[in-house]
């Protein structure tokens, strides 16, 4: 019988940082330059090799890179964007950001990203963009959408706030749609702090976010737009470099670790890999009928869990009183949020850690 006795918590995430950040942020406090100067310009190009070397624009979080990427794109009034329901509420709050109204469709039930019929039967003579999630790391259906975004002329914008380095066909995500908005929040596979990054294959459209996340200027004081302030700071870019340089070790140890909990729980339905797809496993994310009393008996244990997500976006608060969702049923979204909860991934777990994770959980599904 497992005890709670003594034991060193077990974080589900947590942000990995060390001296290497430390000095480069230090190094830029010193330098007097700290807003969008040399480092933001280093990081923007550095990301650049991470997504085939599309144009990257720097911004202050995943939201601004969303809804700056459809501004830029002339995404606005009288526009429909389909985006899941089952993803974290930014999606759909971009949307409503730039003007546009979310549609929102089902998820595929084993990637948990956007089904393709789904979003074929959503698509309407206001739709103006898909925008598919690369949710918890694995990358959306992205063949199907493509073709749906070709035949219907549509945008193709890639949620990729949680999939740094994944892949879909051999692609990296963030170069497989028009444009696509990476997050750098703090528990995401790399980090700034806070911070996110537009990408996008139109050196046109990449200056058109330039001119937007700096209050519309490229020449000082020389306003050729009406813009925001959604500038990335030189000390979150330097960062962001120093996080980059090891991404890639980091994403072998989460697909490592997520190897092992694949081989070794029983009990729960663990994530499937659905397609030509590279899952970097932003969260290991399994179901279980009894979600609730795992996450108690996991929190007993020290052992943390969450759930992402409880609640479908288009049942929030913020989206429920629009008419057009009142008895809107998204079967497999429903059902993802009723049964989801995510175990510890991080790429720093121990393998002892791993195996108190693994203990907890079976010993969870055998009853004793």
């Amino acid at each position: 019988m497992i005890t709670d006795v003594g034991i060193t918590p077990i974080p589900v995430v947590r942000p990995i940082l060390g001296a290497a950040e430390q000095e480069a942020v230090a190094a830029v406090m010193t330098s007097g330059q700290l807003v969008q100067g040399a480092q933001v310009a280093a990081f923007e190009a550095e990301f650049a090799e991470l997504v085939d070397g599309r144009h990257c624009v720097a911004v202050s979080s995943g939201t601004s890179a969303l809804h700056l990427a459809l501004m830029a794109a002339g995404i606005g009034r009288g526009d429909e964007v389909i985006v899941p329901s089952f993803t974290f509420a930014a999606t759909a709050n971009a949307v409503r950001l730039a003007g546009a109204d979310p549609v929102f469709a089902d998820i595929d039930p084993g990637s948990f990203c956007l089904d393709p019929e789904a979003v074929s039967d959503a698509i309407g003579p206001r739709t103006a963009a898909i925008m598919p999630v690369h949710l918890f790391g694995h990358a959306a259906e992205m063949a199907s959408l493509t073709r749906l975004a070709e035949r219907y002329d549509l945008l193709l914008v890639e949620d990729a706030a949680q999939a740094h380095a994944g892949a879909f066909d051999g692609q990296p995500v963030g170069a497989l749609g028009d444009l696509a908005g990476f997050s750098f929040y703090a528990t995401k596979n790399m980090t700034t702090g806070e911070g996110g990054m537009v990408v996008t294959k139109d050196g046109d459209t990449a200056r058109r976010v330039r001119l937007l996340r700096n209050q519309g200027m490229e020449e000082r004081y020389l306003h050729e737009a009406v813009g925001l302030n959604q500038r990335m700071t030189d000390v979150a870019a330097a960062i962001g470099r120093e996080q980059l340089r090891r991404l890639a070790d980091w994403t072998t140890a989460r697909r490592r670790n997520a190897a092992f909990l694949d081989r070794k729980l029983r009990g729960v339905t663990i994530p499937r890999v659905v397609g030509p797809v590279r899952h970097v496993y932003h969260q290991y994310t399994v179901r279980h009928p009894e979600r609730d009393v795992l996450i108690d008996e996991l929190a007993r244990l020290q052992i943390g869990a969450a759930v992402h997500y409880p609640r479908p976006t288009h049942l929030m608060p913020a989206y429920a009183g629009d008419r057009r969702w009142s008895g809107l049923r998204l079967e497999h979204t429903e059902r993802a949020c009723a049964e989801v909860v995510s175990l510890p991934v991080r790429p720093d777990l121990t393998e002892s850690e791993l195996q108190r994770i693994v203990a907890a959980v079976n010993s969870f599904g055998s009853g004793s």
